[in-house]
């Protein structure tokens, strides 16, 4: 099944307008980590994860408009995001309270700090997070194609930003937040930022 295909099963025909959209965006051509690949795996972990979430679907949509707007020069990807999603969900039958939750999850994807009662901010953060915990040569792959994204920044300002950001993630009391992801990833997750962090420091 194709990425359209999978928006026309989950929010239907109608809609077909809004994945084709959303299809092309995570193609753009100056994406090297957030594209398609990206997406795709966030959509089968929502999957795994689903019986911990309390509305799968609203993960599902806010998955697929997490990363809706991405350009690197910018700080706001994630609340423009949002912002788009509530404008392009307006457009469909689903009730406004729904379009509501979809439009906090994905902005919650700014910080990835949901609530100790937030199931489905949990599931759509693990989900989006789980590349940290991935086996360390595909976490390698992911930290280049990120600096890939970023080449516009130099070196020595990349390097203290890539370290503030892994840093902030290391003080975090958890990375994962459902009890399967946590068990996956957590320990994987934290001795790889530690390895890229030496190899920025280096």
């Amino acid at each position: 099944m194709d990425l359209v295909d999978r928006w026309i099963a989950l929010a239907g025909p109608q809609t077909r307008h809004i994945g084709t959209d959303l299809d092309a965006r995570y193609g753009e051509p100056h994406r090297r980590y957030h594209t398609r690949e990206h997406l795709t795996a966030v959509l089968d972990l929502v999957d795994e994860l689903a019986d911990h979430a309390a509305d799968p679907d609203a993960v599902r949509l806010a998955a697929w408009f997490h990363d809706a707007v991405y350009e690197p020069e910018r700080a706001d990807n994630e609340e423009r995001s949002a912002r788009l999603a509530a404008r392009m969900l307006a457009d469909t039958d689903l009730a406004p309270g729904d379009v509501e939750r979809v439009v906090r999850l994905v902005g919650l994807t700014a910080t990835h700090a949901p609530g100790e009662d937030d199931r489905d901010g949990q599931v759509l953060c693990d989900a989006d997070l789980a590349i940290l915990g991935a086996d360390p040569d595909r976490y390698a792959a992911y930290a280049a194609a990120v600096r890939e994204e970023y080449a516009f920044v130099p070196e020595q300002f990349y390097r203290a930003g890539r370290a503030e950001i892994l840093n902030g993630l290391l003080a975090l009391p958890s990375l994962f937040h459902t009890p399967p992801a946590h068990e996956r990833y957590e320990e994987r997750a934290r001795r790889n930022i530690q390895t890229e962090l030496m190899l920025l420091n280096a």
